[in-house]
């Protein structure tokens, strides 16, 4: 069942303890990931999109799809009108399935938490869905993709609820608001990020313009 080959999956890259072993894990994943995320009612790609149109006229650009995976966000924020979009992810496997989507106007392989191959101010909004989670990326990342995101440009990204203290992110976000690098705009309530299974498992969505 394809359920149960998720789970199996998501198992691998939540206990991946290395980004080289969330590499491998991913790359492992990558045919079969939209299907098998399907089976288990994988919300968070598709649903970004209303907070990015709540936030980001259409047709504003350039966008950052900060760990894009096969890219399942672009194909709906395409059919909104947003027509520059860039998707970076730490998985070639993954950015050959994004690049197939037509949707995506760039896409590069970086690691969150490291350094990001684009100038100060660049992009005019970044999201990210299902990456600041379990063994994945750290609360770090957000300082350099605060860096890429131009002055009055917009931060739209979920965090797990199992690595919101734990991973840091309370002192990050708390740190960039006192450095005023950015204010928060808006914070969802905690909700699943499974419709079918996984109830337990608990995403929150996060905006904040960088100042």
């Amino acid at each position: 069942m394809n359920i149960d080959k998720a789970n199996a999956a998501l198992d691998s890259v939540y206990t991946a303890d290395t980004p080289k072993a969330l590499a491998e894990a991913y790359a492992a994943w990558a045919a079969t990931y939209d299907s098998e995320t399907a089976s288990l009612g994988y919300l968070l790609p598709f649903l970004i999109a209303a907070w990015v149109a709540r936030h980001v006229p259409s047709g504003e650009g350039p966008l950052l799809d900060a760990g894009c995976g096969t890219g399942l966000s672009g194909p709906s924020l395409k059919a909104l009108g947003y027509r520059d979009i860039a998707g970076l992810d730490l998985s070639e496997d993954m950015l050959k399935i994004a690049g197939s989507r037509q949707a995506y106007s760039e896409l590069k392989q970086a690691t969150l938490g490291g350094p990001l191959p684009w100038p100060d101010g660049y992009f005019r909004a970044f999201f990210s869905t299902g990456v600041f989670t379990i063994s994945h990326a750290p609360a770090s990342g957000l300082y350099e993709l605060v860096r890429i995101t131009k002055k009055g440009g917009h931060a739209i990204f979920t965090v797990r609820d199992q690595v919101f203290e734990s991973g840091g992110f309370r002192d990050v976000f708390a740190e960039l608001e006192h450095n005023e690098k950015w204010r928060p705009i808006e914070e969802s309530p905690w909700f699943r990020c499974y419709a079918i299974a996984e109830p337990e498992a608990l995403v929150k969505t996060f905006v904040f313009e960088v100042v």
